[in-house]
């Protein structure tokens, strides 16, 4: 991959889905809704926005 930057935001709360959801979520770097968390984007990230793809809003930065 490139040396893309992606922003990612959480817009809906993980409270509902599973602790494997919830714990994506943490790693990625998100404590709170509609925060913001810039990422360097790697096959391993995509992994994790594919699996929480209904709780985040993703954006190249």
């Amino acid at each position: 991959m490139s040396d893309k930057v992606l922003k990612i935001k959480l817009v809906r709360s993980p409270i509902g889905y599973t602790k494997r959801h919830k714990a994506t979520v943490r790693a990625l770097g998100l404590r709170r809704l509609h925060q913001t968390v810039e990422q360097k984007d790697t096959p391993q990230l995509q992994g994790m926005l594919y699996k929480v793809a209904h709780l985040v809003e993703v954006t190249e930065a």
